[in-house]
C-alpha cells in the first residue's frame, strides 16, 4: 500500500506555494505524522529553506551517493536504474528529499518517454522513467514509515510537473489576490484533467506491469488564499476584486461545477486565508525554523511573540483541514 502524497501546485508563480510547503512540513511533523518532503522544483528554493550553503554545497558537490532528487533518478538517463535516496534528516519525524537545480535536465528524457509509454512493446522503460518521482518518494517513505508525502514543485506546465502530478493523489493550488494567479487557475483545471485522462490511458496500454504504478489521481481538496501581495499603497477594493473572483473560477476551471459563494469565506473550497506575517519572515529564514517555532532568542517578543502563535493557530488549522479533505475526497473520474 503506498503513502499518499499531497502536492502545492500553481503555474502562477510567486503565490507562496515553497513556503506553505516548507511550514505544512513543519506542522504535520509537529503533530506526530511521519513526514517526507520532496523538493522537484529545479530552483531548488524549499531545501534551500531546510538547508544552509554549506549543507547545500556538501549535497551537490562533496557527497557521493543519491543524496538529491536527480541523483536518485539519474541512472534512468543511461542504461541504469532508480537509486533508493539518502534522506536528509531534519527532525525524528521529518525527512527532505533534497532538491537539485540538475533536475532541469531530465525534461527532455520524461518528454521522450511520453509518447514511448503508449506504444506497443518495451513498456518497462518509459513507464519507469515518467513514475520515477512516484517511485522515489515511495522509496523515501518506506524508510522512515512516513505517513505523508508532501511535494513541491515549480510554476509550470512542463514534462517534469506532468510527472510530479502523475505521482500525486491530493492537490492543493496556492492562489494570490491577482489577474496572474486567477488566469492560472483557469489554466490549471483543464491541465489537471487532461493529464489525468492520457495517464488512465497509458495504464489500460500496460495491462500488466512489471512494477507498481501511481493512480495519478490529481484530486483538488481545495484552495489557499494568500494575503502577500497586499501593500498599504494598493486599495482594500482592488484585492477584493480579484480575490472574491477566485471561488467562482476555482469551482468553474477546476470542479466544472458552480458555486453560489460570493466570497472565499463563503466557500468550502477554501482552505485558508493566510496572513503573510511580514515581520516573522526573515527571522524564520535566519533561524532557519518555521515562523510559529520562534522564539524570544530569535527574536520573537511582544506583538511578534503574538504573531507567532497566531501562525501557528493558522498553519494547524489549515494542516487539519487538508488531512480532512484527503480522508474525504474520493478519487476523481476522468
Amino acid at each position: 500500500m503506498s503513502v499518499p502524497v499531497l502536492t502545492f501546485f500553481n503555474n502562477k508563480g510567486g503565490v507562496g506555494k515553497t513556503s506553505l510547503v516548507y511550514h505544512l512540513s513543519w506542522m504535520f511533523a509537529d503533530m506526530g505524522y511521519q513526514v517526507v518532503t520532496v523538493d522537484l522544483d529545479a530552483q531548488a528554493n524549499l531545501t534551500a529553506a531546510f538547508l544552509d550553503e554549506d549543507e547545500l554545497e556538501n549535497l551537490w558537490e562533496q557527497q557521493p551517493g543519491p543524496t538529491t532528487i536527480y541523483r536518485t533518478i539519474e541512472p534512468l538517463t543511461r542504461v541504469g536504474d532508480l537509486e533508493k535516496p539518502i534522506l536528509v534528516e531534519l527532525t525524528p519525524q521529518l525527512y527532505l528529499v533534497p532538491g537539485d537545480v540538475a533536475l532541469a535536465s531530465f525534461e527532455d528524457t520524461l518528454s521522450e518517454a511520453w509518447p514511448a509509454s503508449m506504444g506497443d512493446n518495451n513498456l518497462y522503460r518509459p513507464f519507469r522513467i515518467l513514475t520515477s518521482f512516484w517511485q522515489i518518494a515511495q522509496m523515501a517513505a518506506e524508510q522512515i514509515q512516513a505517513d505523508i508525502i508532501l511535494m513541491d514543485v515549480g510554476p509550470n506546465l512542463g514534462a517534469i510537473n506532468r510527472s510530479a502530478l502523475i505521482a500525486s493523489d491530493y492537490v492543493a493550488i496556492p492562489l494570490g489576490a491577482d489577474l496572474f494567479s486567477m488566469q492560472g487557475l483557469k489554466n490549471l483545471g483543464p491541465t489537471l484533467r487532461s493529464w489525468r485522462n492520457l495517464w488512465e490511458k497509458r495504464l489500460d496500454n500496460w495491462k500488466s506491469p512489471d512494477f507498481q504504478l501511481p493512480k495519478g489521481w490529481m484530486n483538488p481538496v481545495g484552495y489557499i488564499m494568500q494575503q502577500h501581495s497586499v501593500r498599504l499603497s494598493r486599495p482594500v477594493k482592488a484585492y477584493d476584486k480579484w480575490v472574491n473572483r477566485m471561488p467562482a473560477v476555482y469551482h468553474d476551471s477546476v470542479l466544472q461545477d458552480s458555486t453560489s459563494a460570493a466570497t472565499p469565506g463563503e466557500d468550502d473550497q477554501c482552505l485558508a486565508t493566510l496572513k503573510h506575517y511580514r515581520s516573522l519572515i526573515p527571522m524564520g529564514q535566519e533561524a532557519r525554523k518555521p515562523i510559529f517555532q520562534l522564539t524570544s532568542a530569535d527574536g520573537a517578543i511582544g506583538s511578534h511573540a503574538q504573531a507567532v502563535g497566531e501562525a501557528y493557530n493558522d498553519f494547524k488549522q489549515l494542516a487539519e483541514k487538508l488531512l480532512e479533505r484527503m480522508r474525504t475526497t474520493k478519487p476523481s473520474s476522468t
